[in-house]
Parts: C-alpha cells; sequence; structure tokens
C-alpha cells in the first residue's frame, strides 16, 4: 500500500518508510523464519530480475528443471529449520530408519547374492576376491554417507537424485541423471526377472528334467508375477509387511545354501581354486567382477529411498546405512565365501544349481528366492513409479478405478517391455557388468564425490578437495575400463548363445 509513492517518487524517502521497511522485514522473519528473512532481504539488496530468478532457485530446488508451479511445493520443518519439499505422489517422511534399513538390506541380499560366487570370487580368486569386497563395502558407505548429507543440502529436501544434480549443477545434470538412473534401475530390474525366471527353472528341472518348460518361458511367468505385485503395492513405503517377508525369504535361500555348500564343501576332494581362462581374457574378466563388486552394494536410488524416512533424515539415513553394511553385509559374505570355498572355480552364477541335498529344501530355497526377487524389484522399479504417478497426479485410495487402471497399464507395460528383454539376452553376469560399468559407477562413485566436492567447495580444506578430485577420476577410468569389459562379454555370450537362450 505505501510502496506505491515511493516508485513514483524516490527522493520521498523518509523515515517513517525506513520505519515501515524494518517492520515488514521483522515481519517476514516471523512468518519465514532466519533463512527465508536472509533469502527476502538478498533479493532487495542485490536487484534485478536475474538475481531473484536465481534466489527462487535456491528456495525452490531443482523440481524447477521439472517446470513444477511454486504452489506445488509443500514446506517441512526439520530441527527447527525451514525445508522446502517438491510435491510427489507417494508417501513422505513416513519410515523410521529401521524400516528404511531392511529397504536397503533388501536390496543387497537380494536372489543376487546367489550369483557373486560365480560372478566376484572366480574371476578374482581368494585374495583379489576377499580385499575386494571389504573395500568395496568400505567405499559403498563413503560414497552414500556422501549423497545422505546432500538431502537438505541448499534448503530444500531432494527426494529424487536428479533433482539433486538438477539442483547442484542445472538442467543438463538432471536429464542425464536421470538418464543414467533410468538405466541403472531398468537393467537391475532386468537382472531380477532373469534372476526370478533361473529360481522357477530350478524347482521345475528339481521334479521334470525334461526340457519341456525353457528359461523363457519361466521368465514371462515371473513377469507376470512382478507386475501383479506391483499393480497391488502403490509405493515404496507401502511394502511394510513385505519387507518382513522379504527378509524371511532371504534368510531361507541364504541359510540353506550356505549349509549345503558347506556339507558339499566338507565332502568334496581338494578344489581347484586358479582363476580360468588366459592372459587376456582374465584382464577383462577382473574389470568386469570389479564392476560386480560396485553393483552388489549400490542402489543408484539412495535420495528416493531417504525421501522415505522421518525426520532428521540425514541422522536416520546414517543410522541405516550403517545398518546396511553391518548386520545387512553378514549374510551376504557368509554364502559368497562359502559358496566359493565349496566348489571353487566351477562356482555357478546361480549358487543355488551346484548344492546338493533334499530336494524339498532346494525347492523351498529357489521358491524363497524367486518370491524374494519379486519384492526387491519393486524398490528398484518405484523411482520411475513414483515419476510416473506424480507427472499424472496418481493419489488418493490405491483401490480407486482411475488409480488402479492406471498402474495395471502403465506398471504393467513397464514390466511386459522388462520382461521381454530379460527374456532376450537371459546372460545374468553380462547384465551386472554391464550396470555397474554404465551408471552404478557414474552415479554412486563419480557423481557422489564430485556433488560434494561443489557442494561443500568453501568448507573443505585443499587435502579434501585432492582426494575428491582423485576419486572421481580414477572411479571415471574404472566406469571406462569396466564399459569395455561388459561390452565385450555380452559379444563372446552372444557368440555361444543365441537370443531367448536356455541357459
Amino acid at each position: 500500500m505505501e510502496r506505491e509513492p515511493l516508485r513514483e517518487n524516490p527522493q520521498s524517502l523518509t523515515a517513517f518508510s525506513i520505519l515501515a521497511d524494518n517492520t515488514r522485514r521483522e515481519s517476514r522473519r516471523a512468518v519465514v523464519g532466519n533463512v527465508g528473512l536472509v533469502e527476502e532481504e538478498a533479493k532487495e539488496l542485490l536487484g534485478g530480475r536475474a538475481e531473484e530468478e536465481a534466489l527462487e532457485m535456491v528456495s525452490q530446488g531443482g523440481n524447477d528443471v521439472e517446470g513444477r508451479p511454486p504452489s506445488d511445493r509443500k514446506v517441512h520443518c526439520d530441527d527447527d529449520l525451514t525445508v522446502r519439499m517438491p510435491e510427489t505422489a507417494h508417501e513422505i517422511s513416513n519410515d523410521s530408519w529401521f524400516q528404511v534399513g531392511f529397504v536397503l538390506t533388501t536390496g543387497i541380499n537380494s536372489a543376487y547374492v546367489l550369483g557373486y560366487s560365480g560372478a566376484v570370487m572366480v574371476p578374482l580368486g581368494w585374495i583379489g576376491g576377499v580385499i575386494g569386497l571389504v573395500i568395496a563395502t568400505l567405499v559403498s558407505l563413503y560414497a552414500n554417507a556422501l549423497v545422505a548429507k546432500l538431502h537438505e543440502y541448499g534448503g530444500k529436501r531432494h527426494i529424487r537424485y536428479r533433482d539433486l544434480a538438477g539442483f547442484i549443477y542445472g538442467r543438463r545434470a538432471y536429464s542425464l541423471t536421470w538418464g543414467l538412473q533410468y538405466a541403472n534401475l531398468f537393467m537391475i530390474n532386468v537382472g531380477y526377472v532373469i534372476l526370478a525366471g533361473n529360481a522357477l527353472k530350478a524347482v521345475y528341472v528339481l521334479f521334470r528334467d525334461d526340457h519341456v518348460m525353457k528359461l523363457p518361458y519361466f521368465i514371462i511367468i515371473a513377469g507376470i508375477a512382478c507386475g501383479l505385485f506391483a499393480i497391488g503395492i502403490p509405493h515404496l513405503s507401502a511394502l511394510r509387511i513385505w519387507l518382513g517377508f522379504s527378509t524371511i525369504f532371504s534368510l531361507v535361500y541364504i541359510v540353506v545354501g550356505f549349509v549345503l555348500a558347506l556339507k558339499d564343501g566338507m565332502k568334496a576332494p581338494p578344489r581347484d581354486y586358479s582363476i580360468p581362462g588366459t592372459k587376456v581374457s582374465r584382464i577383462f574378466t577382473t574389470i568386469g567382477a570389479a564392476a560386480n563388486l560396485v553393483f552388489s552394494f549400490n542402489t543408484g536410488m539412495l535420495p528416493e529411498i531417504q525421501a522415505t524416512v522421518r525426520p532428521p533424515v540425514v541422522g536416520n539415513m546414517m543410522k541405516a546405512l550403517y545398518f546396511q553394511f553391518s548386520v545387512g553385509v553378514v549374510p551376504m559374505y557368509a554364502i559368497i565365501f562359502a559358496g566359493y570355498w565349496a566348489y571353487g572355480s566351477n562356482t555357478s552364477t546361480y549358487l543355488l544349481n551346484n548344492v546338493n541335498g533334499p530336494i524339498w529344501l532346494k525347492a523351498v530355497a529357489n521358491i524363497s528366492a524367486f518370491l524374494q526377487t519379486i519384492i526387491a524389484l519393486h524398490i528398484f522399479a518405484s523411482p520411475m513409479y513414483e515419476y510416473l504417478d506424480t507427472k499424472y497426479r496418481i493419489k488418493g485410495s490405491a483401490l480407486a478405478i482411475r488409480n488402479l487402471s492406471f498402474r495395471i497399464l502403465v506398471r504393467g507395460g513397464y514390466l511386459a517391455i522388462t520382461t521381454f528383454v530379460s527374456a532376450l539376452l537371459p546372460f545374468l553376469g553380462d547384465f551386472m557388468s554391464l550396470t555397474g560399468a554404465v551408471s552404478t559407477f557414474p552415479l554412486t562413485f563419480i557423481l557422489a564425490n564430485h556433488m560434494y566436492l561443489v557442494a561443500k567447495k568453501s568448507k573443505l580444506s585443499s587435502l579434501q578437495k585432492s582426494w575428491h578430485w582423485l576419486n572421481v577420476v580414477f572411479f571415471s577410468c574404472l566406469s571406462l575400463a569396466a564399459l569395455v569389459a561388459a561390452f565385450r562379454l555380452i559379444i563372446v555370450d552372444s557368440k555361444t548363445y543365441h537370443v531367448f537362450a536356455d541357459l
């Protein structure tokens, strides 16, 4: 009301107008808090449209890249700090750190662990395999902690990996990160469908080894089961009790595999632990195994998982990470080392194909692996589901006709494509290597270190900056080498096996 005369006659600035401005600033302090006041006063001092737009970006975060209007933002208060949170169709800040810890543990102890004895230990041997697993554990914990600590960077919760990258770097980084993450999660999901198909085929072979039902058929059945589960579970937080079932299923196939492998190992003659292949092929398989190592510990969707945790989100996420990389890795280590010890260089990329024991027990283990894989796939598909549900405003009751129809059409279509690729190229080990090279290295190690370097550069010492740059360069080189090795493996296997192969 009082600013119009001031615009017409700038010379009429008086003590009264100064007092009014001060009063207005104090009002803003009461409404938006100290952080908001700094932004508002900075706008006035800097002046100009460009500065206002820049500060608006800081205030509202990377979601401006998505083009959502400011009215879509919600405000989340955490530890007396006003933190802006973008709109999403899924639940946010609803889960305890313990539940989130089980989500992370479900990822690393999925049925993929049944393949690491063959995919990691065989090409690396005892020394390389053990040292590599320990180093991968520590490095993965460190890299994930960097991303977790940036979750509220700039006064905004970054509930998506692409939002965080877009907030720090800009629009191009947003698009690139989204592309890398999509490729990462899609290939992980392809691997899960292959695993589920392998588990079903293993059950079939236990009772009828007549080759009438082939692997592609079981992959299709697995894809249908994953689709039905995806339709019934609307979002990540809704897993809840299913995480308990996932843990039980994981323990079943890990314990059965561990015990039967120990039994076989104690009865078997001395095993051959030499690394197979020629000198040239060993180089490529070693690099591919390094990609498998980082793939085994990392999700590529940490901000999306962290979005579900209750405040204080950083502290609680760190608890979940410590749980994942301590208690969570014990079953994984046990099954990997036991499998390699029992079968040596003949270890399969699906350990339950090696073990000997009662048919009913092996059947239970394989069925457990199949069921756990369905739950784990849903976790890694959830960022895509969240994006589509938010884009098309799928909210409210999960059983509403519109929402249910949308999930049937969209999620069913996504998993149909995933299932087709899984049946077309069922080379599980190759997909693990390619996923690690193309997306896990860039997302988890290269991007994490560089984002932290950019975000915290004013607070880092020269030594700390050098350390992060060293990580960026080292993992960039390793990612490139792993990509070449993964493509070589796929080409070699493609010559050996045809499409829709019955492995």
